[in-house]
């Protein structure tokens, strides 16, 4: 996979610097620069923002909040019960996607499991964690549960899952590096995944000094504007400084 090269458009950070910057920012601030209020000075309109599966919906949890934001490329797999007639990849196979990737990457997880089984699939847990963990995966976006909350703790690695549970049965990686749908949000490899307890967006990975740069132009803008707003006393204060934000009527 190729990564964009953010010097070779004149930028001034790194890839590197620019993925340090995203952690600094939320995802619903990121989603705004994204796609949520097209035609908004800092809005890339890189999607329809309701009819493009483009962000999480209310289904995911986030294990470790205070961890903040996380963003990497998609490195992208999905799981089901073992097939005889179909050869399942190997873990291994895997985690060398991930090491391929000299950036940090999210590991997007889409669970087929029969809806009998789907609520009791404990699918990763500290064993699986830790070594996503050596080859550059930050955080994990899957559909369905997991495990080991207390052993993955300490390793500074962020869960958005469907659920908790303690077990599971036999099971199998299907495909590695194929298009996923988690929980509302289609990911193809290689697009960048911003996450943290709000959950998760994803935008094309050629975007990412756009995202950032108008991202922080926007976080920096509201961050002034609540500020004025916490000093507004009534309507008659507030009315001047509403008309300044993206809800007001034009």
């Amino acid at each position: 996979m190729v990564m964009p090269d953010c010097h070779a458009h004149g930028g001034l950070m790194s890839e590197r610097e620019l993925f340090d910057e995203l952690k600094k920012i939320d995802t619903p601030t990121i989603t705004n620069v994204v796609a949520t209020y097209p035609g908004q000075d800092l809005c890339l309109s890189l999607y329809n923002p309701w009819t493009e599966n483009w962000y999480t919906d209310n289904r995911l949890s986030c294990w470790y909040p205070e961890l903040g934001p996380v963003a990497g490329y998609a490195v992208t797999c999905t799981f089901a019960l073992p097939d005889p007639s179909y050869p399942a990849r190997d873990l291994m196979d895997l985690l060398k996607v991930a090491d391929a990737i000299d950036a940090p990457s999210i590991w997007c997880c889409e669970q087929k499991f029969p809806p009998a089984l789907a609520d009791k699939v404990g699918l990763s847990g500290g064993i699986m964690t830790s070594s996503l963990r050596a080859v550059g995966v930050v955080g994990a976006v899957m559909n369905g549960p997991s495990r080991d909350i207390h052993e993955i703790r300490p390793m500074n690695f962020q869960y958005l899952t469907r659920g908790i549970c303690a077990g599971h049965g036999a099971q199998a990686i299907d495909a590695i590096q194929v298009p996923v749908s988690v929980c509302g949000m289609d990911v193809a490899p290689g697009e960048i995944v911003h996450m943290d307890e709000n959950g998760a967006v994803k935008f094309p990975g050629d975007r990412l000094e756009e995202v950032v740069t108008n991202a922080k132009a926007l976080a920096a803008r509201e961050e002034e504007r609540v500020a004025a707003q916490m000093q507004a006393s009534g309507i008659d204060e507030l009315r001047p400084l509403w008309g300044q934000t993206p809800y007001a009527k034009k």
